[in-house]
């Protein structure tokens, strides 16, 4: 039986990115823009979500991150975000990040090297033509 979790499909409007999380077709993915007024009710559910995940993973998670600009809000909830995958990786699940950042974006490369120092997961780094 799998572990059925009401997927999360969220569009990209204005300040908000696009949140997709769907354990069925093994898709978890944040991008675009995050810079909503309240980063908290943005992510709760995804947090939740991540949680709920947590008791009973897939096989392999791989994690996308595709932000072309995030506020200091954002940054700390993408970090939590990492730390719940680290712990799902620290059971022994197979978990990857993957962390898109446009070609010509040094603070997002750097970002992601940061989260990369931080976190203990394997990480990719992936540059993209913007």
């Amino acid at each position: 039986m799998s572990n059925m979790l009401q997927e999360i499909n969220v569009s990209a409007s204005g300040y908000l990115p696009k949140i997709l999380l769907n354990n069925e077709e093994n898709k978890f993915e944040i991008a675009g823009k995050s810079c909503p007024e309240n980063v908290h009710k943005v992510f709760e559910n995804v947090l939740e979500w991540i949680d709920k995940y947590s008791e009973k993973p897939n096989n392999k998670t791989i994690f996308e991150f595709k932000l072309d600009y995030y506020n200091t809000a954002t940054s700390k909830i993408l970090f939590i975000i990492m730390q719940k995958l680290e712990d799902i990786y620290n059971e022994g699940n197979d978990v990857l990040v993957k962390w898109y950042y446009p070609e010509d974006d040094d603070t997002i490369q750097e970002s992601g090297e940061e989260y990369d120092d931080i976190i203990d997961i394997p990480f990719e780094l992936i540059e993209y033509d913007a």
